[in-house]
């Protein structure tokens, strides 16, 4: 069978496939208070329909002021759960495990009110200045992390991704373009690595299913971040109990991206090989035959599929055609599949 077709288990979690359905903000909540509407509910399930063997949801803030916009879902409050949870029961009959995004804007959030980051620097001209956390508000940021896990493990998620990439609040920590902190959270790689390190075990205290975490690998910009750089965090991550690094790159400071087919492939493997961690590959993969090189060739162990799944949510069916595997279809699908 294609690999891109094998099933593959974490922490007693099976997923059908290697195929994810990466998370993208949809800015669809209608009232701004962070809940599930119609949208959601279509959009989500119509992907586990297509066949996609994990669905993670979008970037769902874990505090109201941590949004990247006021149509961002949350996750912040108890009243969150019960449409999260509803997500969760309509994708599970088409054998797609659910997962869900945790995250926080930092810097890059567009809310009302103050906004905060690592240091008071802004993403450019057109973002607030945030306030610099005191240690009083990372804590509490931590445990906001822990509670939300808690209201993922209550709506019945397989897996919980926290969100450390393009340039939102943990990545802001992360690197030394962003986090100017002269004290325990910044300076070295282990003080910058401290407020992830915090949150992973907050997390870990409520949460024993599979834990992913997205890194922006490559900073592209003189004095950032590198894959190289990250395997030593990835390490780490690996260490406490993480058990996928889904490696993205790029969108912390304004800077130019080369960009091609597979361009951030490369930084997967970098970190899979240097770090020996299960990693995930994003960024414009597009062909079935792309998705099966990366996995054959042992650059990746899943395949984080973007704005490809909005152009064609039954992408996974077309895959399993081009590579010859036989999958199962709904049964009011199959024969427009035989």
């Amino acid at each position: 069978m294609a690999k891109l077709f094998e099933p593959l288990t974490m922490k007693n979690v099976t997923f059908k496939n290697r195929i994810v359905m990466a998370p993208m903000c949809m800015y669809e909540c209608d009232k701004e208070d962070g809940h599930v509407t119609d949208w959601h509910r279509i959009h989500y399930p119509s992907r586990a329909v297509g066949g996609a063997g994990l669905v993670i949801l979008e970037a769902t803030a874990v505090q109201p002021q941590g949004r990247i916009s006021a149509r961002d879902l949350g996750i912040w409050d108890d009243s969150h759960v019960d449409g999260l949870a509803e997500l969760v029961r309509l994708m599970k009959p088409y054998g797609a495990k659910s997962g869900i995004q945790l995250a926080h804007a930092g810097r890059k959030a567009t809310v009302d009110g103050d906004i905060h980051a690592p240091s008071a620097l802004p993403f450019n001209d057109s973002y607030k200045t945030p306030v610099e956390m005191t240690k009083a508000d990372i804590q509490e940021t931590a445990e906001a992390f822990r509670k939300a896990a808690v209201r993922a493990d209550r709506a019945g998620f397989d897996v919980i991704e926290l969100h450390a990439a393009h340039g939102y609040l943990l990545n802001e920590f992360l690197s030394p373009l962003t986090n100017k902190r002269s004290d325990a959270y910044g300076g070295t790689p282990e003080n910058r690595y401290r407020f992830l390190r915090e949150v992973i075990d907050a997390v870990n205290e409520v949460w024993h299913k599979p834990l992913f975490v997205r890194i922006s690998a490559h900073d592209y910009t003189e004095g950032g971040m590198t894959p190289e750089q990250y395997i030593e965090m990835s390490k780490w991550m690996k260490e406490q109990g993480v058990d996928l690094i889904d490696v993205s790159s790029g969108a912390l400071v304004p800077a130019k991206i080369p960009v091609y087919p597979g361009y951030q492939v490369n930084f997967a493997e970098t970190i899979k090989r240097g770090a020996d961690i299960a990693t995930g590959a994003v960024g414009l993969i597009t062909s079935p035959l792309h998705a099966e090189e990366i996995l054959q060739n042992g650059r990746a162990d899943l395949i984080f599929l973007a704005r490809e799944l909005l152009r064609d949510p039954y992408w996974p069916y077309r895959a399993s055609k081009e590579l010859g595997a036989e999958i199962e279809v709904p049964v009011p699908y199959k024969r427009g599949w035989i």
